[in-house]
């Protein structure tokens, strides 16, 4: 397709995806800043959002939070993220009888996608997770709207990747990726597994 300076692109990232990509496949953390300026560097960014899920809550001005990978808790993670320039959308994890935890944005971000595709000529999903394809697929026949993919190549589901007007492989932007400083003494992940939401065999 045609690409103009002048376009409009809103994006929509799966942070809960991307996380655990970039944690366990390349021992990093995503740079949302530079990942963005990146993609969007030529075009005319209408909005970014940033979806995640918070696993506790946090009081404004305690330390109280989900530690992550970065050493940040949860409040710090998002607070940064919202510097970044982000539209963060937060929910919280929902726990079941039995312990069984569930928590993600598939239909929130999809239903944001296509209230805001009116507005936008390209659209990003930086997510590697197969069940985005309908998505997908209805903003690309049903809106006639360009649909990128920006993801992990090792953890996105390989249709994605195809149907996608354009794929961007994240691992090839070298500063959208920050390595992990660790504690000293502390252990890499023994295992870099794949994330259940991101097989390809979707």
């Amino acid at each position: 397709m045609i690409e103009y300076k002048d376009q409009r692109i809103g994006i929509f990232i799966d942070v809960q995806n991307l996380y655990h990509s970039a944690k366990n496949i390349y021992d990093s953390r995503v740079n949302y800043k530079e990942l963005i300026g990146e993609i969007a560097k030529d075009k005319k960014l209408v909005r970014a959002f940033a979806y995640v899920v918070q696993s506790e809550k946090v009081l404004p001005g305690t330390e109280k939070g989900l530690e992550t990978v970065t050493g940040k808790t949860e409040a710090s993670f998002f607070d940064a993220l919202e510097k970044t320039g982000l539209t963060l959308r937060i929910k919280d994890i929902q726990v079941f009888q039995g312990g069984v935890k569930k928590a993600d944005w598939d239909v929130g971000m999809a239903i944001d996608a296509v209230r805001m595709s009116q507005d936008l000529d390209i659209i990003v999903l930086m997510t590697g997770d197969g069940d985005f394809l309908p998505l997908l697929d209805y903003l690309q026949l049903g809106k006639g709207k360009e649909v990128w993919v920006a993801a992990f190549s090792k953890s996105s589901n390989n249709q994605l990747k195809e149907v996608a007007d354009r794929f961007i492989a994240i691992e090839e932007i070298p500063q959208a990726l920050t390595k992990i400083r660790r504690k000293r003494g502390a252990k890499k992940p023994k295992s870099a597994h794949k994330p259940k939401k991101e097989s390809s065999e979707k």
